[in-house]
């Protein structure tokens, strides 16, 4: 393999160990729950890190928050577009890659972050059949 980019070698050098378990693992079929304790801290965001060609086989629709698709490599670079006082819970295929992203933004001053343990694919079980898994 080639070198890493630089953001995916800063998102991979996150101080995971300090932080993993600061942050929420939450079920899709617990998200309404979280988003619903963390509503008073401002507008929850979905941040969807799939690669656009996954968005366009997969995608959820935003019910009670904000969705926002970032792909994992180029958050660093757009971390400005998030605001660190909104709660932000992560997505992505199966909850690996979206687990980094929680891990960094918690190391970088995002007060509440939840990733969404199993991603779309554990969405598409538990939540919305019609979601196409993948």
């Amino acid at each position: 393999m080639g070198r890493q980019r630089p953001a995916l070698a800063e998102l991979s050098s996150a101080p995971q160990l300090q932080v993993l378990n600061m942050v929420k693992q939450v079920r899709p079929l617990q998200l309404q729950e979280w988003l619903d304790s963390v509503r008073g801290h401002g507008e929850p965001v979905v941040l969807d890190v799939r690669e656009p060609h996954e968005l366009q086989t997969s995608s959820i629709k935003a019910n009670g928050f904000e969705l926002i698709t970032i792909p994992m490599g180029v958050v660093p670079a757009r971390l400005s577009e998030l605001d660190p006082d909104r709660p932000v819970a992560c997505m992505c295929h199966h909850g690996g890659r979206s687990m980094q992203v929680a891990s960094f933004l918690k190391a970088r001053g995002f007060k509440h972050v939840a990733n969404i343990a199993g991603g779309i694919n554990a969405w598409a079980s538990e939540v919305d059949p019609s979601v196409p898994r993948y």
